[in-house]
């Protein structure tokens, strides 16, 4: 594990291991956060007021740490400031890696279970990589191929639990999670064209400054259906407290969290504690929620992930022959 860093002293082992721990908690709770607060608000409604408030929450959490320089500001962004271009890019990012992903996620959780969520989420570096063989910026080989294959088998087992029909509310809300995690595997992959222009800190801001600003017509017209003020009052804490956290934790803290580490870790390495994620999430369905766990979902689970590993592991043995080399 690589502890280091250019830039001043490299936090601890516990502090690193604390703080990954910390950002897989916080995504994992964010799964059953949305169940409760889709509970007592509307789908669209969650879903956009959701987005519209993390692109708020992002404005002070920039502030913040630009002036902590917790992120070191890129020394071109400094020189020539923002352009339009720039602005474009944005966009294009915080269309896809906010507005498509955070919709998405949010609003699919009406319709399937958070053990299917999360490992279709989890599946994050297989969609990435298809993304990336399609646009030819990686090599498609044939672990790489045998390994999606057995990682979209997982998702067909459990899609096939109930029953495979067009009319089934769990198929059409995994579907829906595959949409919102394809559109963020799109915004990594353009992200990382334009990686080298930004920092971390202020492309993930803008991006959801850019996310906020897409949705914000949707959010306003759910605001006007919620009706006068005495409506809102009757909309329980809970989906109230449930939006707060989607918006402050899982966007703002874990985003900014998730960055920090990769000052000090391999991409490869934090991916790598991200399959706990599902396992956590599906615990706390389970305890939380009341939701039932099956069989068919553990094989699925199990036939996803080792697809993912086996994915992930040729990836990262090619990436270590070409620096061999």
């Amino acid at each position: 594990m690589r502890i280091e860093s250019s830039s001043g002293s490299a936090p601890g082992r516990v502090v690193i291991a604390i703080s990954i721990g910390l950002v897989i908690v916080i995504w994992s709770v964010n799964f059953v956060a949305a169940k409760i607060g889709l509970r007592s608000l509307p789908t669209l409604t969650m879903a956009s007021f959701r987005v519209v408030f993390a692109g708020v929450v992002m404005i002070p959490a920039y502030l913040l740490c630009s002036r902590l320089g917790t992120f070191a500001e890129s020394a071109e962004t400094r020189r020539r400031g923002f352009t339009l271009r720039d602005l474009w890019i944005f966009l294009y990012l915080g269309f896809f890696g906010v507005a498509v992903n955070q919709f998405c996620f949010t609003a699919a959780l009406r319709l399937t279970s958070v053990s299917h969520a999360s490992v279709i989420v989890g599946m994050g570096p297989i969609y990435t990589l298809a993304l990336a063989v399609l646009l030819r910026l990686e090599k498609a080989t044939l672990r790489k191929a045998t390994g999606m294959a057995i990682a979209f088998a997982g998702i067909a087992v459990m899609a096939s639990e109930n029953g495979l029909s067009a009319h089934s509310p769990s198929l059409l809300g995994d579907a829906i999670t595959l949409a919102g995690s394809v559109g963020f595997a799109i915004y990594l992959v353009l992200g990382k064209q334009v990686a080298g222009k930004y920092d971390a800190l202020t492309m993930t801001a803008f991006s959801h400054f850019a996310g906020a600003l897409i949705v914000l017509p949707l959010a306003i017209r759910q605001a006007a259906a919620l009706g006068p003020v005495q409506s809102w009052f009757a909309i329980p804490w809970s989906a109230w407290a449930s939006l707060s956290y989607m918006a402050i934790f899982s966007s703002a803290v874990a985003y900014i969290l998730y960055y920090w580490l990769l000052r000090y870790l391999e991409a490869s390495q934090l991916a790598a504690f991200s399959y706990l994620l599902p396992v956590l999430a599906t615990i706390l369905g389970i305890t939380w929620l009341g939701e039932k766990g099956s069989w068919g979902q553990v094989l699925g689970g199990l036939l996803a992930f080792g697809g993912v590993y086996w994915t992930e592991s040729a990836r990262t043995s090619a990436a270590r022959t070409t620096v061999a080399s």
